[in-house]
């Protein structure tokens, strides 16, 4: 799918999606539950759509009735139609999140036959060895084997990263007490380690022997626990988590809030050329990526926070300095923002961006030079100059983020900006390039 966008005004209001973190999460304690569980406003989405079919490997009953997910939760993921061969997940492809999630709560799973990952793609290449070791300190058994590349295609081979695969056969499942696991790889992994340890037969602790970054989304995780009847103690200083063992996740009727992190990409929009009102966003949330708010304000933005909305206009924008060890998903629009600020714009703390979907700070770089900007590459970070931007043929790295702020920047660009592999955006955000669409010609509610 290719996008092509010019120079354009958009105009009016918008719902933003519903929160990606939210739903994985939602959908996991659903699947934990006792009994059938609701959940209103979520996001179907790649990402989403991962998770959900591996949770049906394991017997959970997932249907989509009138803009609900209906969730029968099994808290054992014992599939009983699996119980004469393997569960072999091998659906995942570029869900980081899936996969991290669930590695750790199969290792709750009652299932008689060994559980079985499969790692392709650029997912291979991202970190998993830390959450590896902390599940083995509770109790799991599991072996990692690499399956060559078929050598009689080496050409294609080097092309992309199809053909290399990582089988993770996970043996026996965790029992709880006592592990350790750095807070700086991915906070990924202490979402998944919190699922799985409050149905672990013992009580668990589980100690970061770093300083945690990202930490908001594990505040998210926890927050959901405790919706979903999970107590978790340690929220305060995120540096040890106590999990008492043997709990049973409450099924419930559950409605997903709007998602900052794609909700960015409108607001950034309204700032460099537009007049919009997003609404469907908790003001009070605690996503990270709430920050944008206060980037925005900071930059100089015409912005209005209202209780039910958000109306942002076209700004005179300033550039500042952002500390992204917390807000990693942001940088690549706040490096399209910094494009129309005034002066110098610096990230810092962002090196994580690197194992991303892409090497992120390497790819909006590149693509943004495409598009004439003064943008300079640092090892942690961005630094960047008000640029005169002109529309370019854009490889988004077959990363949603890249291509969406790409196709932000070229709302202010001289000339054309066409999209290539615009579809990536399905990722987290499947509805973007409809509601850029519809906020060339929407009106204000009234």
């Amino acid at each position: 799918m290719i996008y092509k966008i010019t120079n354009t005004t958009l105009k009016g209001t918008i719902d933003a999606p519903p929160s990606k973190s939210y739903t994985h999460r939602a959908i996991i304690c659903a699947a934990l539950s006792k009994g059938q569980s609701t959940l209103t406003n979520y996001l179907e989405s790649n990402d989403t759509n991962e998770t959900i079919s591996t949770l049906k490997k394991f017997g959970i009953g997932i249907e989509k009735q009138s803009g609900q997910l209906k969730i029968k939760g099994n808290e054992n993921l014992n599939n009983v139609r699996s119980e004469e061969k393997n569960i072999v997940i091998d659906t995942i492809k570029e869900s980081g999140s899936t996969l991290r999630f669930l590695i750790p709560v199969a290792c709750i799973s009652k299932a008689k036959k060994p559980i079985i990952f499969i790692r392709k793609g650029r997912l291979k290449d991202r970190p998993i060895e830390p959450l590896m070791n902390a599940l083995s300190k509770l109790g799991a058994i599991f072996e990692i084997k690499e399956i060559k590349e078929n050598k009689d295609n080496k050409d294609e081979n080097r092309k992309n990263n199809e053909n290399k695969k990582e089988v993770i056969t996970i043996y026996h499942g965790i029992t709880g007490r006592k592990t350790d696991i750095p807070g700086n790889i991915s906070s990924q992994f202490i979402t998944g380690l919190l699922f799985a340890c409050a149905r672990a037969e013992n009580d668990t602790e589980i100690n970061l022997t770093t300083e945690i970054e990202s930490k908001s989304y594990v505040e998210i995780t926890i927050d959901i626990l405790n919706d979903f009847g999970i107590k978790v103690d340690g929220a305060e200083d995120m540096r040890k988590f106590m999990i008492p063992g043997n709990q049973h996740y409450k099924h419930r009727a559950y409605i997903i809030e709007g998602d900052y992190s794609s909700a960015a990409f409108l607001l950034a929009a309204g700032a460099i050329n537009g007049n919009i009102v997003v609404q469907n966003l908790n003001t009070n949330s605690k996503q990270g990526d709430r920050e944008i708010l206060n980037i925005l304000k900071r930059m100089d933005a015409n912005i209005e926070v209202n209780k039910d909305n958000i109306h942002i206009r076209k700004s005179e924008l300033k550039g500042i300095e952002i500390d992204a060890r917390n807000i990693p998903d942001l940088v690549p629009i706040c490096a399209v923002l910094g494009c129309f600020a005034a002066g110098e714009t610096k990230i810092f703390n962002a090196e994580r961006l690197r194992i991303k979907e892409s090497d992120r700070l390497g790819a909006i770089t590149i693509e943004l030079k495409k598009m004439n900007a003064n943008i300079k590459e640092t090892k942690d970070g961005l630094i960047i100059k008000k640029s005169n931007l002109k529309g370019a043929i854009i490889d988004p790295h077959n990363d949603h983020r890249i291509a969406m702020s790409c196709a932000i920047a070229g709302l202010n660009a001289d000339g054309e900006t066409i999209i290539n592999n615009a579809e990536c955006v399905n990722k987290s955000y499947p509805s973007f390039f409809e509601d850029i669409e519809k906020l060339k010609f929407k009106k204000f509610k009234t």
